[in-house]
């Protein structure tokens, strides 16, 4: 009798739970990673240290009349810009993958497509709540005045989400980028200009006009006084209400985006 062929049962999308579970799966897998290399931590820590010791000592006097204020001042913008210059690694990291095969694997698996990338994306979010613990840590040994603990708590839950909402933007660029190197020059002409045109380090109100009115909707200046009103002093219902509606906005935009690419990448 001729052979007759055998259809292999279709495997169904994964739903919700599953998907988060994988997703779990594969942010435990990154974090695995750092145990093999504990020198990425070494460079999460050494980073953060070094920009708010320098900006403290070196520009305090000059931007506040002293260390001590300006640390007060300081401590909130430079907490934003570290948060958002390491979701640059999340799209470089991302491209490496991409480039040396490991997301080709990860397509036989049956997982959700999403996966792998919003992994990453939560181990990554790690590096974050390491990054404020060491600049919050040293702050207080330079003699920062915390408002109080829940402001601080609050402050890294209101950080984590805009880290999340801000790495699908790296994650659009490692997808589409075709080098490390070029996701790296994306990065810097985005993060650069966006850091320090905003209220992170230095009044407003001496900056050009035209400047002064992006940086009051610049969202890194929401969420610089977000992180300086839960940490410190200033208003806080604001600058929260802005950095989530912009983190809302922010992640709308550019994870359907980063999916979008990310599917063609792979076809």
């Amino acid at each position: 009798m001729p052979a007759t062929a055998v259809e292999a049962p279709a495997l169904g999308r994964p739903g919700p739970a599953d998907t988060v579970r994988q997703t779990l799966s594969m942010a435990w897998r990154q974090m695995v990673r750092i145990k093999h290399n504990p020198f990425e931590l070494v460079d999460l820590s050494l980073s953060p240290i070094m920009f708010l010791l320098l900006f403290v000592y070196v520009f305090g006097g000059q931007m506040a009349g002293s260390t001590s204020d300006y640390l007060q001042y300081v401590l909130g913008g430079l907490i934003a810009q570290n948060a958002i210059f390491l979701t640059m690694y999340t799209g470089t990291g991302i491209n490496a993958d991409l480039r040396k095969g490991v997301y080709d694997r990860f397509r036989s698996l049956p997982i959700a497509r999403s996966a792998p990338l919003a992994g990453k994306i939560f181990a990554d979010l790690f590096k974050q709540v390491w990054s404020i613990a060491i600049m919050v840590g040293l702050g207080l040994l330079m003699g920062f005045e915390l408002r109080s603990v829940s402001g601080a708590l609050l402050a890294t839950l209101t950080l984590v989400v805009f880290a999340l909402a801000i790495s699908w933007v790296s994650v659009l660029m490692g997808v589409v980028a075709d080098s490390e190197e070029k996701v790296q020059i994306y990065s810097f002409v985005i993060i650069m200009p966006l850091t320090f045109t905003s209220r992170a380090f230095v009044d407003i109100n001496t900056m050009p006009g035209f400047m002064q009115a992006w940086a009051k909707v610049n969202p890194v200046t929401h969420l610089a006084d977000a992180m300086r009103g839960l940490l410190s002093f200033g208003p806080i219902a604001e600058p929260l209400m802005w950095t989530f509606a912009w983190a809302v906005g922010i992640f709308a935009v550019t994870a359907p985006l980063a999916m979008r690419a990310y599917k063609r990448k792979m076809v």
